[in-house]
């Protein structure tokens, strides 16, 4: 069996293979495909928010060292 490997944009539920592949996939293909992720904007921009309200906060104990 032979794989080859593509990215793709799917146009309304369609994933062109490319021209030079065409030629190559003359019968049935077993196809799987692999979504990547891609941060937003606002993802890249903002730093992580920390939810810190279960912590116990004490200044006395911070500056004991």
């Amino acid at each position: 069996m032979e794989a080859y490997q593509f990215y793709a944009t799917p146009e309304n539920g369609v994933i062109q293979i490319p021209e030079h592949y065409k030629n190559k996939i003359l019968s049935n293909a077993k196809v799987t495909v692999q979504v990547e992720e891609v941060p937003s904007l606002r993802d890249i921009l903002l730093p992580p928010t920390l939810d810190t309200s279960g912590w116990k906060f004490d200044r006395g104990e911070a500056n004991e060292r």
